[in-house]
């Protein structure tokens, strides 16, 4: 058998196994696009997410994207700005905001308006999550309260 022989073959060989292989992925492109594929990593990335949110820690030390300062409204006028921030903040994408309300000590009676104001907001908005007071009066103590997204 000369080299042209022996190329020959090889060429035929080759052909053969190519075609096999268009075929084999033909195939297989068809179940992928009939059954498509699980992302395993993104469901491992989003479940350590979903895990870090449900840790304490995690969540009061996730620093506040936004803020608004509530001082010197009334409570209707509160509302309608907490309502719109909200919506805002949602549509932005934001994790956690910052509402300051203040502490009431301008406030006539014996507890603080807006402060009761911003709890029940946060009670009743279906976006609103997990909430508190921030650490340090730097932040706004009791004054303040963040909020995290749904």
């Amino acid at each position: 058998m000369d080299m042209n022989e022996i190329l020959e073959k090889w060429d035929k060989i080759n052909s053969k196994k190519s075609s096999d292989e268009k075929k084999s992925n033909h195939i297989m492109n068809d179940w992928l696009d009939k059954y498509g594929t699980i992302d395993k990593d993104q469901i491992a990335e989003h479940s350590q997410h979903i895990q870090k949110f449900n840790e304490k820690n995690y969540i009061q030390n996730l620093k506040c994207e936004e803020t608004l300062d509530l001082h010197g409204y009334h409570q209707k006028e509160a509302e309608q700005l907490l309502e719109n921030f909200i919506n805002e903040c949602v549509r932005r994408k934001l994790k956690k905001v910052l509402i300051i309300h203040g502490k009431g000590i301008h406030t006539k009676g014996t507890d603080p308006v807006l402060k009761e104001t911003v709890r029940k907001f946060i009670e009743c908005n279906k976006h609103c999550g997990a909430s508190g007071h921030p650490k340090s009066n730097a932040e706004g103590g009791s004054g303040a309260t963040w909020i995290v997204l749904k």
